[in-house]
């Protein structure tokens, strides 16, 4: 283990950790260059590689970096953007399934998405502001009720579950009172989808992205404490209710910004942090392997649904909701089993 420090600021580094860390960027990497290849218009890996190197032919360099890559790039920013935040989550709530699936922000990034085509016919930028504000109120909501006796353990799970049906509810009412055009469009971006993606959607998550990780490390030790319980921390100097309201809002921005990029994407937030924990072995929210691993998740899940069946492209959001939910469904099992449930 190595110990970075600056100031009052360390920063622990483990081996393996970082070799997971490493090995999701890799397939990352590969997938998405396989992904960026593939089409009508086909590149091979060495060609892909050469057009965003800038050596490419002028048509390479057109289907390469207007076409594809920005796809490639939502899928990047929003994978790592829902692995941080659930990690973030399942550390502050103490809890496997703190995810923003379960707790309710995915439904109100939708609600508020819906809100916007329903009653304004609106699109793009205003439909992805929808998202961002319901996102936010959601989690208003959210810590009004929880947060002040402590925002963990199964009560925040309870109060999410009941408001994510609550807010289903709301979403189902909308749909029934969208003119027919504006209900298709809105239930293909409620599957969460990356398809017709460009860089106007991935850019303001990746300008997010850069100002939050930053704090996220500064923040991943007490973090780290946070998990052993809030005396415990409290106790260890860790300012504990300050700290877990700019947490709280850290990861309901990413949620929120996640979804204006490319729908509510299913069980990304749910699954990336448990799969890292399990390779790494690591105690604390494992950060970087979480952040890699959502990477890796929804890059290979698009490229699963353009490809599963040739001639017909899924969305992303059914082939993470299969995925992801094969996997809840062990995980409760689990739970179940071991007596947490």
């Amino acid at each position: 283990m190595t110990v970075l420090r600056h100031r009052s600021i360390s920063l622990r580094l483990r081996a393996r950790p970082l070799l997971v860390a490493a090995g999701c960027a890799l397939i990352t990497a590969a997938v998405a260059v396989v992904s960026i290849g593939s089409g009508d218009y086909p590149l091979s890996p060495a060609e892909v590689v050469t057009t965003l190197l800038g050596e490419g032919s002028r048509m390479d360099a057109f289907v390469v970096n207007e076409l594809r890559l920005p796809r490639v790039a939502t899928a990047l920013v929003v994978g790592i953007a829902l692995g941080l935040s659930g990690t973030v989550f399942q550390a502050l709530v103490r809890n496997p399934l703190g995810s923003p699936d379960v707790l309710g922000f995915t439904q109100g990034a939708s609600a508020g998405a819906l809100t916007v085509i329903v009653l304004f016919g609106g699109g793009g930028a205003v439909l992805a502001g929808g998202a961002v504000v319901g996102g936010l109120v959601t989690g208003a909501i959210m810590f009004g009720f929880a947060g002040r006796a402590g925002a963990h353990g199964y009560r925040l799970v309870l109060v999410g579950i009941g408001l994510a049906a609550i807010l289903s509810g709301v979403n189902g009412y909308l749909l029934t009172k969208a003119q027919i055009i504006d209900a298709a469009q809105a239930s293909l971006w409620l599957t969460g989808s990356l398809d017709g993606r460009g860089w106007d959607d991935a850019l303001p998550l990746a300008v997010l992205l850069v100002a939050v990780i930053p704090l996220l490390v500064a923040a991943s030790r007490a973090l780290l404490m946070l998990e052993m319980g809030d005396q415990s921390a409290g106790a260890l100097g860790v300012p504990v209710g300050r700290l877990r309201l700019l947490l709280f809002t850290v990861s309901v921005l990413l949620v929120s910004f996640a979804a204006a990029a490319a729908g509510p994407v299913s069980f990304v937030a749910l699954t990336a942090p448990h799969l890292a924990r399990r390779l790494t072995r690591a105690p604390g929210p494992n950060l970087l392997a979480s952040a890699t691993m959502g990477a890796a998740i929804l890059v290979v899940a698009d490229w699963v649904a353009q490809r599963a069946f040739p001639g017909h492209q899924l969305p992303v959001g059914v082939v993470s909701g299969l995925l992801g939910g094969g996997y809840l469904v062990w995980l409760l099992v689990t739970e179940r089993k071991a007596g947490r449930i």
